[in-house]
């Protein structure tokens, strides 16, 4: 080959792409030194994370085959698969790859070197047609280096003699080497001169080029069957450099396969001994050890505690490195989930680890991040509310489930102060719900909201502070009295149709004013061409978590009502189970058509709201009900023991791989999902909600506590209020409070109070006014010497 040939050619490559977010598989070693996570799908390596688990370095890593005349064969194209794990709960992987023409099997088992950055691959080349000297067979690995496709390097050269091929970018290297010898070896740019362009075209290696720099690459080698027998061990080994890439490859091939294997092995089945046995009586599919598994295998091993949502990119064949994070991101509701589901499972050591993390990552005013990369920096720049409050939220469990681990009752108190103090300040109102999507009153929110003010107030009173605890219930209890006036609708064109009185609402937007009713304004539907939509036309399954926190009782009238209708709107019959939509006009999902969602689409049901659902209907005595969605759950796993995100619900789509009540393009596996999967495990041999808050049920369901005060602050400047309410005014600083009840003919001061919580407050002797009374005030802030130059006026009702 001349030296103008060693450069490849087609600077710089097509656009990248990462790949199918469908994982059967997902794997790690399950120790600190070994820092690298592996994907499969189809039959192959998909994304590599490397050296922490939000940061993906490849987009897949397969092979070809080829007989060197005139058949060429993809094995993630032209192969049907079987895929099973070691033994349940340990995420190393057998697959079997059958060409579809029947003319040879490739057997593979795939994990990681518990000692070093190296992924491995034994695998078998078995023909079922001719014999081994009738075929050819070639590694394919397509790098994306440091979470892109773009500006990788690529290059042939060898470590100490063993040849390898090589790439970088940035700070991070990769190499590939093999216990076979690989008499060829190339690197191109994928789409132009890659080996797929070169193997397809001439069905053997034509191409042999040396070094392809600073664009979407690709690295090919020839793998000598006959030399080894069929039988061989690909590495792939990482380091921040390309030297410290190889010497871990060949490192890694030094060590007997076998021991590798069985230290990986044993890993795993020792944490695994330490769990609660919740699969005493297996299932059909049982997924509880898989579940324990894959929520262990998201965590990060620099970052103690920090759980990704997933090892996945949703969509990620129609996506390139402008979608940097994926699902490999921290949410921190999610995290919490994930922690409790670990404390479901008896792995008590492994979720204190996760509150530790929140701690360390925790803003300084005291919320979290919508997102965030594992170090904390943010990712997106929304703010939900109910991920303040989940943190506290699993201070409360940890105490409850494992008081050894949990420490002095104040270890975690400045935590939880400044997470109940930015609500607080900033509740009940939120930037964005759950969903991510919209503002306002969302249940989901509130009852999350009000269980952490009630958890913050038992651990404020149990370290002697009294007064401000009491403030927190006092709030707390407002809010909880306030759902309805916020988000239950009453006679409305929906509330006819299906029969009911009226219904819990999706989310309900602030007005102008700050107040809000269920009964006015547009909830934004993102993702959807439609612009907006009426918020008493939207409903979810998120006001069960009124029920599921211990708001409200499984068979108040309100919560039936609302059952009733997000049934007849969200219910879905599929084919092994029923699902739920997350609200009506969704549009996160695959279009009609099943092509990818893009910013635009159809919203798909979510296993996950079936346990959510499941949770439900165990709080109300329905078990067996309860038992048939858990296994809707695990029948949404297909073939894998991966839950998705979102399954479909469609005439099958052969082409595009989508099959009804099976995954969907969205990601797979789903934390969160699997979570879900192990609390309900937990919670139906306990007969109850595992994670519901003692709090909130002892005092609204059993006591049916009632407020005693009625909010009016900046973020709600409701204009009427309940007959028999102290009207209690609260502000963010120091405050004259001037008002009068008879409209300005007589007047009184008073002097606002410190809450404890960032917060001041002015309570309104209103408890005895009679309906039709107006109370009228305005204010004179301390801090600037300023007059507020507007009154306001609150009606009694």
């Amino acid at each position: 080959m001349s030296d103008d040939l060693r450069y490849a050619p087609g600077w710089p490559g097509i656009e990248p792409r990462w790949t199918s977010s469908a994982k059967t598989g997902v794997g790690t070693a399950l120790n600190l030194q070994s820092r690298v996570w592996f994907t499969l799908s189809h039959g192959i390596l998909n994304e590599i994370y490397f050296p922490r688990v939000d940061q993906a370095c490849t987009r897949d890593f397969g092979l070809i085959v080829t007989d060197g005349r005139g058949f060429f064969s993809e094995e993630k194209r032209h192969c049907s698969f079987a895929n099973r794990p070691f033994e349940p709960g340990v995420p190393a992987y057998e697959l079997t790859n059958t060409c579809m023409q029947a003319r040879y099997r490739i057997e593979k088992e795939v994990l990681t070197d518990p000692r070093r950055n190296v992924v491995l691959q034994k695998i078998r080349f078995v023909p079922l047609q001719g014999n081994l000297r009738d075929y050819r067979l070639y590694a394919l690995l397509s790098p994306h280096l440091g979470n892109g496709g773009c500006g990788n390097n690529g290059w042939l050269g060898d470590y100490k003699g063993k040849p390898m091929l090589f790439a970088r970018h940035h700070s991070v290297a990769l190499a590939l080497g093999s216990s076979a010898p690989m008499p060829k070896r190339s690197v191109g740019y994928v789409g132009v001169s890659d080996g797929w362009q070169d193997l397809s075209q001439h069905f053997q290696m034509a191409w042999e080029y040396e070094r392809a720099n600073n664009g979407n690459i690709a690295l090919t080698a020839e793998i000598d069957l006959a030399a080894s027998n069929g039988e061989f061990v690909l590495a792939l080994g990482f380091g921040a450099i390309w030297a410290e890439a190889g010497q871990q490859v060949v490192s890694s091939l030094l060590t007997p396969y076998e021991k590798s294997r069985k230290d990986y092995v044993s890993q795993w089945q020792n944490w695994q001994r330490t769990l609660t046995k919740l699969d005493e009586n297996p299932r059909e599919k049982d997924l509880y050890r898989a579940s324990v598994a894959v929520v262990r295998t998201h965590e990060s091993k620099d970052f103690l505690g920090g759980i990704i949502a997933s090892l996945s990119i949703p969509w990620g064949f129609n996506k390139g490195d402008e979608d940097l994070g994926g699902y490999h991101l921290i949410w921190p509701r999610d995290l919490v989930e994930s922690a409790g589901g670990l404390l479901a499972a008896g792995a008590h050591d492994d979720a204190l680890r996760v509150l530790h993390y929140l701690e360390a990552t925790q803003e300084a005013e005291g919320h979290w991040s919508q997102n965030m990369w594992l170090d904390g920096r943010p990712y997106w720049s929304g703010q939900q509310m109910d991920e303040t409050a989940f943190p506290i939220l699993l201070v409360d469990l940890l105490r409850r489930e494992s008081p050894k681990s949990f420490g002095e009752k104040n270890r975690w108190w400045p935590m939880v102060r400044k997470a109940a103090s930015f609500i607080v300040g900033n509740g009940p109102v939120t930037q964005q719900d759950r969903w991510e999507e919209d503002g306002g009153y969302s249940p989901f929110t509130l009852a999350a909201e009000i269980s952490a003010l009630l958890i913050a107030a038992d651990l404020a009173e149990s370290i002697g502070q009294a007064e401000p605890a009491e403030f927190l219930r006092q709030m707390a209890d407002t809010w909880n009295e306030n759902i309805e006036r916020w988000t239950y609708a009453t006679g409305t064109d929906l509330a006819r149709q299906f029969g009911v009185d009226g219904y819990y609402v999706r989310i309900t937007p602030l007005d102008g004013d700050g107040a809000a009713s269920p009964l006015e304004g547009f909830v934004p539907i993102k993702n959807r061409v439609t612009s907006n939509a009426p918020a008493v036309a939207i409903v979810s399954p998120d006001a069960l978590a009124l029920v599921r926190f211990g708001l409200r009782a499984p068979d108040d009238p309100r919560i039936l009502n609302t059952v009733k209708v997000i049934d007849a709107l969200l219910r879905v019959n599929l084919p092994d189970g029923t699902g739920w939509y997350r609200y009506n006009y969704d549009g996160y999902g695959e279009h009609e058509d099943g092509s990818p969602f893009d910013g635009n689409g159809i919203g798909r049901p979510w296993p996950l709201l079936a346990g959510e659902r499941a949770h439900y209907e165990l709080a109300a005595g329905h078990v067996q009900s309860a038992e048939s969605l858990l296994a809707m759950m695990e029948s949404s796993t297909g073939t894998s023991h991966l839950i998705p995100e979102q399954v479909w619900d469609a005439n099958d789509i052969a082409e595009r791989e989508l099959f009804a009540g099976k995954g969907t393009g969205s990601a797979c596996p789903l934390v969160w999902a699997h979570s879900e999967y192990i609390k309900l495990r937990r919670s139906l041999p306990d007969g109850r909600i595992f994670d519901q808050p003692a709090q909130t049920a002892d005092r609204y369901l059993r006591k049916k506590t009632s407020a005693q005060y009625f909010n009016w602050r900046f973020n709600n400047k409701p204009r009427t209020m309940p007959q028999g309410k102290k009207l209690r005014i609260l502000l963010l600083d120091s405050a004259m409070v001037h008002w009068s009840f008879d409209n300005w003919q007589t007047t009184q001061d008073i002097h606002s109070k410190d809450s404890g919580w960032n917060l001041h407050y002015v309570d309104l002797p209103t408890e005895a006014l009679a309906a039709g009374r107006q109370i009228v005030f305005t204010f004179f802030q301390k801090n600037n010497g300023q007059w507020e130059g507007r009154d306001y006026a609150v009606s009694v009702e």
